[in-house]
């Protein structure tokens, strides 16, 4: 019998296994029709699951499991001369993905933006050598399997020089970003998790309580959200998968609020 389970719809990590996920059996999930499904490492394994590793930029790389695992994130991890950061962890990880992180030097920290995107994030961790999970103190009661390498934390948080987490909220209460300044050749990067979605346009971004059932935020809580993030600069966005906003990233964003606060409000119902 497994020691711990992973949810095969969200690819998050269990130490037991109930009828169902919680953090699929909410609004901003959904549990298959088919009914509640698990896995484990050993299982993921033996169907040949790996683990790509690309570099999206100097200094960042990017993280996808083959065949992709639960919603198919793409970790990022941000390197520097300090250490590194591993963010939003993948539901699957090896001795191999290890050891291709290691390569770029020791890793300080384990983040998700968000309970969508744990992971396995426990587990990354004793594989990194005990590393702190920073898991948001307001969205701390969705931790699936507590363990003593978790460490809650709320506002502001310089885990390495120029890298700075913080809380605007929107998706989940807690929901995180990732700033970091030596992106983008210097003007900044923001990691956006999907508290702020790049679409696939490359030109906007979006706000939503839940993508895959269609539920907006307020038009409120995205101009919030874009407001907080615009008081850093940033160039460049990457969210929780592969979408980018390659240059102009800061004022996408700004716009973008805008224009979501518009259409909530009804400005545009005359083109309905």
């Amino acid at each position: 019998m497994a020691a711990w389970w992973v949810c095969a719809t969200c690819g998050v990590e269990h130490a037991s296994r109930p009828d169902v996920c919680a953090i699929c059996d909410d609004e901003r999930q959904w549990v298959p029709e088919q009914g509640q499904r698990w896995t484990t490492l050993d299982e993921l394994t033996a169907a040949g699951t790996r683990v790509v590793v690309d570099e999206l930029e100097p200094g960042l790389l990017g993280l996808r499991a083959e065949p992709a695992v639960g919603i198919g994130p793409t970790t990022k991890v941000v390197v520097t001369p300090q250490g590194s950061l591993l963010w939003d962890p993948l539901g699957f990880v090896d001795d191999e993905a290890v050891a291709a992180v290691l390569a770029h030097g020791p890793v300080v920290a384990v983040v998700a933006s968000h309970p969508h995107m744990f992971g396995v994030q426990v587990e990354w961790s004793r594989r990194l050598g005990g590393v702190p999970v920073l898991v948001s103190d307001a969205d701390a009661s969705w931790v699936q399997r507590p363990d003593p390498v978790i460490e809650t934390w709320s506002g502001e948080r310089e885990v390495l020089p120029g890298v700075v987490l913080s809380q605007p909220g929107g998706h989940f209460p807690g929901s995180a970003v990732v700033h970091w300044a030596a992106g983008a050749e210097g003007r900044g990067v923001l990691l956006a998790g999907d508290t702020i979605m790049a679409n696939p346009d490359r030109r906007s971004v979006s706000f939503m309580r839940s993508y895959p059932n269609r539920l907006p935020l307020s038009g409120a809580v995205a101009l919030r959200v874009a407001e907080h993030v615009a008081g850093r600069p940033f160039e460049r966005l990457y969210n929780n998968f592969d979408g980018v906003i390659p240059a102009g990233a800061r004022s996408v964003v700004l716009a973008s609020a805008e224009r979501h606060a518009a259409w909530v409000r009804g400005d545009f119902d005359h083109l309905t």
